[in-house]
């Protein structure tokens, strides 16, 4: 398991970097001002989720089941809260309208705060 966490922490990083840089050199001039700081927010919210994702890999006390529930809160959180909010915020980049994205950013805000919850739990529970 924690393997795939490394894995996937390091492609989160990579990604929200190579994303970070192409929004501050090739998005700026074809982005309004609060897109480009709504997809910088996407950035951030991936990297520092890249980051909790190492420390649940680090975490021995963690059991391989609580790492692996860790893991995919935060990968589907990621995915709908970062992924919702580059595709609104580049909404005018397409012919296509992903406005109906909307919605689903609060859910992924909310699977990234239930990892964060279950970790807070599992640190409660178990002795460290």
């Amino acid at each position: 398991m924690e393997k795939k966490i490394f894995i996937s922490a390091s492609l989160l990083g990579l990604i929200a970097v190579v994303l970070g840089a192409f929004a501050a050199h090739g998005l700026r001039s074809a982005l309004s001002v609060s897109s480009l700081e709504s997809f910088q927010t996407g950035v951030r919210y991936q990297m520092y989720h890249a980051f909790f994702l190492f420390v649940v890999g680090l975490l021995p006390q963690l059991t391989p089941a609580q790492k692996s529930r860790l893991f995919w809160l935060t990968i589907i959180g990621v995915v709908l809260f970062s992924g919702s909010i580059y595709l609104l915020s580049t909404n005018t980049l397409t012919p296509i309208d992903f406005g109906f994205f909307g919605p689903i950013t609060p859910i992924g805000g909310l699977f990234l705060i239930s990892a964060w919850g279950v970790l807070f739990y599992h640190t409660l529970k178990n002795k460290f």
